[in-house]
Parts: structure tokens; C-alpha cells; sequence
């Protein structure tokens, strides 16, 4: 019978203390866990233009929408895509809404069911004429992000915006994290959006910035599933929330002008 005693080597005082303070390190980490901390807000990416003051947008009581972007606004991963954040403004709010989701497209990246933005927009028709143009995302550029020039993209796009509908207040709504922690170059991009926007005085929201997911709500947002990581239905509604809320607080109220008293209808004899 072999005979599997432990052998005892005498360590000096300094080694263990090193052990124990490992073993601290070990614990305090497992408990602190930071990849489930909310992330911190991005340098430069807020609702507020930096470097340049947005004006109040001025819009009628019922505006003409367009709502422009990626399968987030083509409702993905909703029960129906009709119950997507982008229809569902036109619900709750009493807007106009035109909604132009493309899947997997982005300033850079073609979609499946179209072409990258620039391309869309040249094709749209300059006789729709909103009040006002909501342009979402996109994610599906950071994977070619780094390797072309994204500016240069953005830009072309946005000019061509601006010169087919001059009449119409232009937002940008930054991307927003399918999974998290945020992906690096989807806070590069969120970040250049963010400065391109500054430079024309547009407003633009910012979903990293502003949290809007995060690990606490991630699950109850993002359908990782069926979903493929896009909001489920619930996940849209509650972006829809999030967008009416950042639209509150850039659009100037409608101004209610109470009749004059010689204004009012004569009474009628009888």
C-alpha cells in the first residue's frame, strides 16, 4: 500500500502574507464583479451639443416624421414590426411617422433588405418634406469602423439629408449597446457621431451616455434569444419611452394663445 503523506516545508512569514493577500484580492474582486457596474458615460456624447448651442426645435401639433436608421427602427425582434419604438412614436405621441429601417445597414454597411445610408437617402423622394428627420445608429458599422474613413461617410450622408429636405429640424439618435459591457468601437462611433453633430448644431441623444441600457435592465430590454440581441417587444416600448422623454426636453412647447374676449362668438337670439 503506497503511503501519500504531505511532505511540510517550512515557508518564511513573508510568503504567506503574501498568500493571504491574494486570497483578499480574490474575494474583494468576486464581490465587487466591475464588468456589472453601469458604464460610464462616454467623453462627448450627450443630448446637448458640446462646442455649439442647439436651438429649441419648433415642430407643428401633429409633425411629419421621418424616423431613419437600422433594424432598430425596422422593428426587429418585435412580436410584429409594427409594435417597434419608432411606430410606436406615432402611437403616443400623435406624430406623422414614416419609419425607414434597413437591417444590418449603417453609413458604411450595406443592409439586407437595402443600401448603406448615403445610397438610401439619394434614393429617398425630396417631395415627402417632414418636419422633422430622427436618424438612428448604427452599430452595424463597427466592424468597419477603423478601416475606412466613417467621417467622410457620415457626412456625405448628412449633407445629402440636409439638401434634400432644408425645411426639416435634424436629430441624430446615437446607437445604443446590443450587448454589454458597450463595445469599443461602438463608443468610437457614438463618440464621432456626437462631435459631427456638435459641428452643424444638431441635436443629438446619446443612449451610451444617458445609460439607457445597462446590466440592471439589459435582460428586460434585449431579447438574446430568438432576438439575436435586438430590443424584444417590451425592449421597444421601452425605447420608445426613452426617446419621447429626450424629445421633451428639446422640443419648445407649443405655444396655446387664449381667444380675445372680441373674438368670441356672438350669442344667437332666439
Amino acid at each position: 500500500m503506497t503511503s501519500h503523506s504531505a511532505t511540510r516545508v517550512s515557508r518564511p512569514w513573508w510568503a504567506a502574507m503574501a498568500v493571504g493577500f491574494a486570497l483578499a484580492v480574490v474575494c474583494a474582486t468576486a464581490l465587487w464583479r466591475p464588468w456589472l457596474q453601469t458604464s460610464a458615460p462616454v467623453a462627448g456624447a450627450q443630448s446637448q451639443p458640446v462646442g455649439a448651442t442647439a436651438e429649441a426645435l419648433v415642430l407643428p401639433t401633429s409633425p411629419s416624421v421621418l424616423v431613419f436608421g437600422d433594424s432598430w427602427v425596422y422593428g426587429s425582434a418585435a412580436i410584429v414590426p409594427e409594435l417597434g419604438f419608432a411606430y410606436r412614436l406615432g402611437a403616443d405621441l400623435g406624430w406623422q411617422v414614416r419609419v425607414d429601417g434597413v437591417r444590418g445597414s449603417g453609413y458604411l454597411k450595406p443592409g439586407i433588405d437595402g443600401p448603406a445610408y448615403g445610397t438610401r437617402i439619394e434614393a429617398m423622394d425630396a417631395a415627402v418634406s417632414p418636419d422633422l428627420i430622427i436618424v438612428q445608429g448604427s452599430i452595424n458599422d463597427r466592424r468597419l469602423y477603423e478601416s475606412v474613413d466613417y467621417r467622410l461617410a457620415v457626412n456625405a450622408a448628412w449633407d445629402e439629408l440636409a439638401a434634400k429636405y432644408p425645411a426639416a429640424s435634424i436629430v441624430i439618435l446615437g446607437p445604443a449597446p446590443q450587448v454589454l459591457p458597450v463595445e469599443t468601437a461602438t463608443e468610437q462611433i457614438d463618440q464621432e457621431l456626437a462631435a459631427l453633430a456638435t459641428e452643424r448644431g444638431w441635436w443629438y441623444i446619446s443612449p451610451i451616455a444617458e445609460s439607457w441600457i445597462i446590466a440592471s435592465n439589459y435582460l428586460d430590454v434585449i431579447d438574446t434569444g430568438a432576438g439575436r440581441d435586438h430590443p424584444s417587444t417590451e425592449g421597444h416600448a421601452y425605447l420608445a419611452e426613452r426617446v419621447m422623454t429626450a424629445f421633451a426636453d428639446i422640443v419648445a412647447p407649443t405655444e396655446v394663445v387664449a381667444d380675445a374676449p372680441g373674438d368670441a362668438e356672438p350669442a344667437v337670439t332666439p
